[in-house]
């Protein structure tokens, strides 16, 4: 997946996301600082919300899956919907995530 591919996949600051997916990140715990919503995958972090880390997120709907690192690589964290104060309430141990997507079967 490109640059632009990420781009169009990773709908942003949108008042209503839509669809039965809504997951909103922060660049701060406790829903602080930078915010960005999305209604689809996103891989890489990185190039849609300028930062490397996610240090807190409300699912609003749907169920997600953030990944360690771009590209949907390394360690899973599944994500029901729920508010998220800082990244040990998702389990992880630090606030590296580079990319996350839908699940859309289970």
């Amino acid at each position: 997946m490109g640059y632009n591919d990420t781009i169009r996949s990773c709908r942003t600051f949108s008042n209503k996301c839509g669809g039965s997916y809504c997951i909103r990140i922060y660049n701060r715990p406790d829903f602080q600082g930078q915010m960005m919503e999305f209604s689809d995958d996103c891989g890489s972090i990185h190039e849609s919300f300028q930062c490397r880390s996610i240090h807190s997120c409300n699912v609003m709907e749907g169920y997600w899956t953030f990944y360690e690192h771009p590209s949907f690589r390394g360690r899973q964290y599944f994500m029901p919907p729920g508010e998220y104060r800082k990244f040990s309430d998702w389990g992880a141990m630090c606030a590296n995530i580079g990319s996350f997507c839908k699940i859309t079967d289970f």
